[in-house]
């Protein structure tokens, strides 16, 4: 896959306060402003997580965290998955998962992934090979499910 976006890996402790607030700012223009979602996203998971950034120049475009086993889920999980309102429509989500898939395996093998996702993207995330694995459920009046993708 020829990469559009240039990436950035890092710990909790390895990002610059420039990055984090880049990372904490798109996450509250998607989940808090486009999605009306009243929650703290702040949750003392990051501080324990990867974080996988997708740069266009100095502009972050898209964003996802990795969070070990144990923390969310029995399985290690990629959450926060965000892509920028002005890179939509560019493939950004379909790299940014790519990516983030290659890079979970490479901290933990292959192993299960298990993600809450957003009910209208379950079509896009099986693309991925996840499939669903628990109920519908609400998380901030959206509809949401388990999607686990197997080893």
């Amino acid at each position: 896959m020829d990469l559009q976006l240039n990436w950035r890996f890092q710990t909790f402790g390895e990002l610059t306060n420039d990055e984090l607030y880049a990372i904490l700012r798109l996450r509250s223009e998607v989940f808090v402003l486009e999605q009306r979602c009243c929650f703290l996203d702040m949750d003392n998971k990051d501080q324990l997580c990867y974080h996988l950034s997708g740069y266009l120049g100095d502009k972050i475009m898209a964003f996802s965290r990795i969070v070990p086993a144990g923390i969310s889920y029995e399985y290690p999980s990629i959450g926060r998955i965000a892509v920028s309102n002005q890179g939509r429509g560019q493939g950004f989500g379909i790299e940014l998962l790519h990516v983030s898939i290659e890079k979970l395996e490479s901290l933990y093998g292959k192993t299960p992934i298990r993600i809450g996702a957003q009910l209208y993207l379950k079509k896009f995330y099986e693309s991925f090979g996840f499939r669903q694995s628990g109920d519908v459920y609400l998380e901030d009046e959206i509809e949401h499910i388990e999607m686990t993708r197997p080893e």
